[in-house]
């Protein structure tokens, strides 16, 4: 790297420290509500703070303004608060908005090192792709990181809709069982709650804890249809509403509503067999099938003999 380039990277770098220190004086920072009421409230961590344990190692304790300030703006800087917590919640509630912004902002930092990296490849040993290519590099990873998480919280939404789906018929039949020995609703959810496990069971005792915190049952299930976003959950709970309402006939209900869910499930089971088949094909036609021909034919054009 030549002196003026490094001059001119060193320089940006004690600039940017510099107007970032400033920024964060007493007297250029803009202090919050939050920040006046924070000394009295110490043994009320924030979400950020649950999120990041506080340590005695002071480099976390010194970098942890700039990464919650960095965690807000690119909060703010993505927008789509409400999506992403009803997001969250599909994905089952177990990390908060502020730990997820972290993990993107983890992410992209790593994915604009490995551009980085190939620009300074190029700038060191002028090696590697040209200086335009590893800047827009820098800018592809850091945007890549954070589509990658996003990705991957898309996937764990789908893996528990699936654990949630195929949970159902067995839970429903149970407090099917439960409603018909004569228990109320309330009731079955308890003791189903009580002996089952996994996902839909963990939803129904979170919607049982809101009910013992004073939330009627009715609205603690619309609750929790609203957070996992199934189609048979949501039947679930229309069913159960009526029946704590009306007073109708619930056992009925349940083992229709789990008889449907199962024949859903076969349906959907012969559609991903008739795309998996399909999709064999690829390999039989071009790999099999050739090979079989080859060795089907080899012998007799081994047999031939040609004259001039």
């Amino acid at each position: 790297m030549s002196p003026a380039a490094t001059g001119a990277l060193l320089g940006l770098v004690g600039g940017s420290a510099l107007v970032y220190t400033l920024a964060r004086t007493p007297i250029a920072r803009r202090v919050t509500l939050a920040d006046r009421i924070a000394p009295f409230l110490r043994d009320v961590p924030t979400n950020f703070e649950a999120a990041r344990p506080i340590t005695d190692r002071p480099g976390s304790t010194l970098l942890r303004p700039l990464a919650v300030d960095v965690v807000a703006r690119l909060d703010r800087f993505l927008g789509g608060r409400e999506a992403l917590d009803r997001r969250l919640a599909q994905a089952g509630g177990r990390r908060s908005r502020e730990q997820f912004r972290s993990r993107q902002l983890l992410a992209a930092l790593l994915g604009a090192l490995a551009g980085a990296a190939l620009l300074a490849l190029r700038l060191t040993f002028g090696i590697g792709p040209s200086p335009v290519t590893g800047a827009a590099l820098v800018v592809v990873g850091a945007v890549g990181g954070v589509l990658l998480i996003d990705a991957e919280l898309t996937r764990a939404i789908r893996s528990r809709e699936t654990a949630l789906i195929a949970e159902f018929p067995a839970v429903a039949e149970l407090l099917a069982l439960a409603v018909g020995a004569g228990e109320s609703p309330r009731n079955a959810l308890e003791r189903v709650t009580r002996t089952s496990a996994g996902e839909l069971a963990g939803e129904l005792q979170r919607a049982l804890a809101d009910t013992r915190a004073g939330t009627p049952l009715v609205p603690a299930l619309e609750q929790l249809a609203v957070r996992t976003r199934v189609a048979p959950i949501s039947r679930f709970v229309d069913g159960l509403a009526i029946a704590v309402e009306r007073g109708t006939p619930l056992a009925d209900v349940l083992r229709a509503q789990a008889s449907d869910v199962r024949e859903s499930g076969k349906q959907a089971l012969l559609e991903a067999g008739g795309r998996k088949e399909i999709a064999m094909m690829v390999p039989v036609v071009f790999c099999v099938l050739p090979v079989t021909v080859l060795f089907a034919a080899y012998p007799a054009l081994a047999s031939l003999t040609f004259t001039g």
